[in-house]
This record gives structure tokens, C-alpha cells and sequence, in this order.
């Protein structure tokens, strides 16, 4: 019996990613190539932005959104370079180049294909199923963000810190009626039973800040 890179839980079968992970990730990466085109109509600047601009003339505004922009390429360059690492890991041919929306979903197609080796032998398979959740929530939360009642109550910043020693400080809430806490950036979970100690690290956090 191994344990789930992804969500910590073990697995019967012994492999990197549990049962449930895996499924999440085949939706999640199937998703990518509708995700990655419903970002088309965020790439247009919204009108609104000019106009607090003065009359003495200024820079013209770009002519697509440099953040959306940036995240389609993320996408397509995120998705080569884990089927390139699955492939030189498992001594597979490269293919050659093609147009960005093909590369996309030759890309997707690609990892689909090799998802059942990196769920059972790939040590990387975590960090790869963590990366595609965050490459489609990042989408996600661009077109079609949750709507502000429903965060439920604005607890502070995660005060979690990756193995290079990065702080978080993403946004941390409580759902209304909800038992635990998760940051919907970093993935970490605080029970109950830790709620104290989180609050006192997000003020050791708070006060860093403040000192800096």
C-alpha cells in the first residue's frame, strides 16, 4: 500500500496517485484544450480601462491582456515540458513542432496516454497532478470566479511555505458552515484542531509584514 502524492490518503493500490486523483486528473486535463480556448474572449482589454486616462495623451493600451496572454502560454509550455519529461523518462520518441492550439492538445493527448504509468511509477506524478489543478483553476477563476458570498468568512493569509522556504500568503476562508480550512492555492489543510496555532502564525506572518 503506497500513499497519494496529491492528497496524502493511501492507496491500495500502491501507486503515486490514488483512484480518486487520477480520475480528477484525466477531467481536469481533458478540460484544458475548452479551458484554454474560453480565455479567447478575456485576451480583448475591457473598454473601462481607458477611461480614467487623461486628455494629455499617454501610452496606447495594449492590444490583449498580457496576463491572460501569458497564462495560454503557460498552459501550452507547462503541458509540453511534463510530456517531454514522461517521455525522456520513459525513452520515447519526440515528435515535431506544430501550430500553438495543436501543440495543446497533442500535449494533452500525449499525457493522457502515459497518465496510467505516472499514476503507478512515476515519482514526479504529485507535482504533475498538483500543477495541472492549479493550471485549471487558474482558468477557472478567470472565467467564471466564485462569487464573493460564497467564500464564507476571511480568516488571513496561509502562512504555509513550500521546501524553498516561500510563503504562501494566499487568502484563507472559511466556507459558511464549514468543518476545515483549505487554501485553494497551495492545496494545505488545517483541521480544527490546528485553528489555534494558525492563528497565531498568520500574526507572526502579519508582523513580519508590518517589520518589513
Amino acid at each position: 500500500m503506497g500513499t497519494c502524492l496529491l492528497c496524502d490518503t493511501n492507496d491500495s493500490a500502491g501507486g503515486y496517485l490514488c483512484l480518486a486523483c487520477t480520475k480528477a486528473t484525466v477531467v481536469r486535463l481533458e478540460c484544458l484544450p475548452d479551458l484554454y480556448d474560453g480565455l479567447v474572449p478575456f485576451l480583448t482589454p475591457s473598454t473601462a480601462v481607458s477611461q480614467g486616462r487623461s486628455g494629455k495623451g499617454g501610452p496606447a493600451p495594449l492590444p490583449v491582456v498580457e496576463d491572460v496572454l501569458d497564462l495560454r502560454g503557460q498552459m501550452v509550455g507547462a503541458l509540453e515540458d511534463w510530456l517531454a519529461a514522461v517521455r525522456q523518462e520513459r525513452g520515447m520518441r519526440f515528435p515535431g513542432p506544430g501550430g500553438v492550439d495543436g501543440r495543446l492538445a497533442a500535449a494533452v493527448a500525449g499525457l493522457l496516454a502515459n497518465l496510467p504509468w505516472i499514476a503507478m511509477s512515476w515519482s514526479e506524478a504529485g507535482t504533475f497532478a498538483a500543477e495541472i489543478r492549479e493550471l485549471a483553476n487558474s482558468v477557472r477563476s478567470i472565467i467564471a470566479p466564485a462569487p464573493t458570498a460564497d467564500r464564507g468568512q476571511r480568516l488571513g493569509n496561509c502562512p504555509a511555505m513550500d521546501p524553498s522556504g516561500t510563503l504562501c500568503g494566499a487568502v484563507l476562508w472559511l466556507p459558511r458552515g464549514g468543518k476545515a480550512v483549505r487554501c485553494k492555492w497551495c492545496d494545505t489543510r488545517y483541521p480544527p484542531y490546528v485553528w489555534a496555532q494558525l492563528k497565531t502564525w498568520m500574526a507572526e506572518d502579519e508582523k513580519a509584514r508590518s517589520a518589513a
